[in-house]
């Protein structure tokens, strides 16, 4: 354990994460400079404290008092930071307005005696021994459920208080002239101070509304084209120009919400896919809580509970991604190429892949970067701000697909690690492809289940050496989430082998394709008793690992190194199984037409989803008691939202783009293509992405 990270390798990981600067181009900070007026602040101060005693109790109310729930573990108190804000009193002129303040108040010291950093720098060398590094810890919370952060001189505790303050003082002249005067013994720092009106619009804003206001004047005609054409004057649909309707809202909301199945459509993975999104959302939903939660004992408490493991073992579902992005991508490709047709069209295999995803990723990331920032308010909007700047900085990582390598601590769009894997894989898949593709089977198989074995061996070997926890979410292990999420769970190698193995699933339901198969109800019944007893044991397994006294490497590895392999094998079962009619009710669950709709916009409910769920935090007025039930509750509404958004938006920019990205990518392709089979650009092989057309083979 030791020796598990080696300077180069912290080095690596720590560049971008141990340099973060303030997130402050989310704000106007010259706003904040120029209302500062040390004359004016005392003529105010002692308006205030001489004249209105009204005024005084407002900013009183607003602002500085002992967190509640401090003995639960809560630190942080955010006053009231729209009544603040709405303080004006225009008796006096110019009138006295409030302004908005957190500050934090040093609790205690950190020194290399404490015992959280002493196991910390054990593990790894003195990496977290300077107070810049300790600011950027402030995010987790340790086994004593309070928050770390600096004030550059010392490593503290800081209680975190806000103040309500005029608006051209500052919270130290606040502090002399209402409450008493400060001693040189009495020390604090300011986080941060708001107004008002204060988040400046910039250039992107400009950009992101030009943007939203060409599709929509482009939806507008492009509507009005189609309603007249085949509604007004009734001619056939056949004939229209299908360039001009690619953005008609009418043809899209009807393609959307219009579910045909041909012979070779696997009609289980809408319900697999939908369930497993709606899963990823609800696991978000709770993993966020923590920074906002009054009561944080409880919250760990009910994490190491066996009621919670639905939720803590969410993160399971990501694998099913990966298996379903293997599997489509040989069973959609086999369909249509031989191994010399894909090398010839391997620009058009990749192309129709990365075209199809970048509009709505480019523009999501845009709205991250700018509008959002707009759409609401808080006291914890400062920590929102954090992903503005992340956009703002990283967005080029993010579109390149190398966000999970390149400052993989600054995610701009967190959930976006995802795709950067997925395409990785699908740039390298032609090399597995093109043997798969040919004329042996014994060669195909051959191939997938040696590249399969090798990835599994070096994932293994790698998982051992560097000594991953299993559950890096727990108090104790909190200070190990970055090295965790940054060389395992974000690493294409430790993913690629679910991701080979729904290739294995893939070709195999290919060559079974129109084939019946014949099982004897014993083997079905053991096979089925095997692959759930699989998934269940995969889920419980995480429950040991949350609990404050485990401690067990050994078993950790072996957890990292087989549990999501051992996932996609059962869950490849089931597909099967489903597949060739030995489902049951199983197969009759994931076949349902509920799970068709969120199964079509699972991409934008992917993109949107954790956007959502902060900016729902950051408006959050001050910090929550944590309840289960309560969570489920505010669940319900970030689904609804999602959902609602997520529609609007593969109607308005995933759909058309995608029916331009056809109408370019068919012609070139259908002249190579294997058979006569119409092209279907919108399978090729994403787990996570599913086609908005009516006839598309899934």
């Amino acid at each position: 354990m030791d020796q598990r990270l080696h300077h180069q390798d912290l080095s690596q990981c720590g560049h971008a994460f141990l340099d973060w600067d303030p997130p402050n181009n989310a704000f106007n900070q010259d706003f904040y400079k120029k209302v500062l007026d040390p004359e004016l602040c005392q003529t105010q101060l002692n308006y205030i404290r001489r004249n209105n005693t009204f005024l005084l109790a407002q900013f009183l109310d607003a602002g500085i008092r002992i967190p509640k729930g401090f003995f639960w573990g809560n630190i942080v108190d955010m006053g009231n930071y729209h009544q603040c804000l709405a303080i004006s009193d225009d008796i006096v002129q110019p009138p006295v307005e409030g302004k908005y303040c957190l500050i934090g108040i040093p609790l205690f010291e950190i020194t290399p005696e404490n015992k959280l950093i002493e196991t910390f720098n054990k593990k790894y060398g003195n990496a977290f021994s300077m107070a810049k590094e300790i600011e950027n810890l402030n995010k987790f919370h340790h086994n004593n459920f309070l928050l770390l952060s600096s004030d550059h001189r010392n490593n503290v505790i800081n209680i975190q208080m806000a103040m309500c303050v005029p608006k051209p003082c500052t919270t130290r002249e606040t502090l002399n002239a209402l409450l008493f005067n400060l001693t040189a013994n009495f020390k604090y720092e300011d986080v941060f101070c708001r107004l008002p009106n204060d988040k400046a619009w910039v250039t992107g804003d400009i950009v992101a509304v030009s943007i939203l206001s060409v599709i929509g004047f482009l939806s507008i005609l492009s509507t009005a084209y189609d309603i007249w054409y085949t509604k007004l004057q009734k001619k056939d649909p056949k004939y229209i120009n299908k360039i001009i309707t690619s953005f008609s809202i009418y043809k899209n909301t009807r393609d959307v919400l219009t579910f045909k199945t041909t012979s070779n459509s696997l009609l289980c993975l809408d319900g697999i896919r939908a369930i497993s999104m709606l899963w990823v959302i609800v696991g978000h939903s709770y993993s966020s809580q923590v920074s906002y939660s009054i009561n944080v004992p409880d919250f760990f408490k009910w994490m190491s509970s066996l009621e919670a493991i639905w939720i803590m073992a969410a993160p399971i579902c990501v694998d099913t991604f990966f298996l379903l992005s293997g599997l489509l991508i040989v069973y959609v490709t086999a369909a249509k190429y031989n191994y010399m047709q894909l090398l010839k069209n391997l620009h058009l295999f990749y192309l129709n892949r990365l075209l199809r995803m970048f509009p709505l990723l480019a523009l999501t990331v845009l709205l991250e970067a700018t509008l959002f920032n707009h759409v609401a308010d808080g006291p914890f909007w400062n920590k929102y701000a954090e992903n503005i700047h992340k956009c703002k900085t990283y967005w080029w990582s993010t579109l390149l697909y190398i966000q999970n390598y390149v400052n993989p601590e600054n995610l701009c769009l967190t959930a976006t690690w995802y795709l950067a894997i997925d395409v990785q894989l699908h740039i390298l898949s032609p090399l597995l492809l093109f043997w798969v593709l040919g004329r042996q089977r014994k060669v195909a198989w051959a191939a997938l289940t040696c590249v399969w074995l090798a990835s599994l061996t070096a994932a293994t070997i790698y998982n051992f050496i560097k000594e991953f926890p299993s559950s890096p979410l727990m108090p104790s292990r909190f200070l190990e989430n970055v090295y965790y999420m940054t060389y395992y769970y974000m690493n294409t190698l430790t993913r690629a082998n679910v991701f080979i193995i729904g290739m294995m699933l893939g070709y195999l339901l290919y060559i079974w394709k129109g084939h019946q198969l014949k099982i004897s109800k014993v083997l079905n019944m053991f096979l089925w008793i095997i692959s759930l007893s699989i998934c269940a044991l995969i889920i419980y397994c995480i429950h040991p690992t949350l609990q404050i006294d485990y401690k067990n490497q050994i078993l950790d590895s072996i957890i990292n190194s087989f549990m999501r392999p051992l996932w996609a094998l059962a869950l490849s079962w089931i597909i099967f199984a489903c597949v060739k009619g030995y489902g049951g009710p199983i197969n009759w669950l994931f076949c349902l037409s509920l799970w068709k709709l969120p199964a079509r916009i699972s991409f934008s409910l992917y993109l949107l989803h954790m956007p959502f769920i902060e900016i729902i935090n950051a408006t959050t007025i001050f910090p929550l008691y944590f309840d289960d039930r309560a969570i489920i509750f505010k669940y319900m509404g970030i689904l609804f939202l999602t959902m609602m958004v997520g529609f609007i938006a593969t109607v308005l920019i995933e759909q058309p783009f995608n029916n331009l990205i056809k109408l370019v990518l068919e012609p070139a392709a259908r002249k190579s293509a294997k058979s006569q089979e119409v092209l279907k650009p919108a399978n090729t092989g994403d787990g996570l992405i599913f086609e908005s057309g009516p006839n598309k083979e899934k």
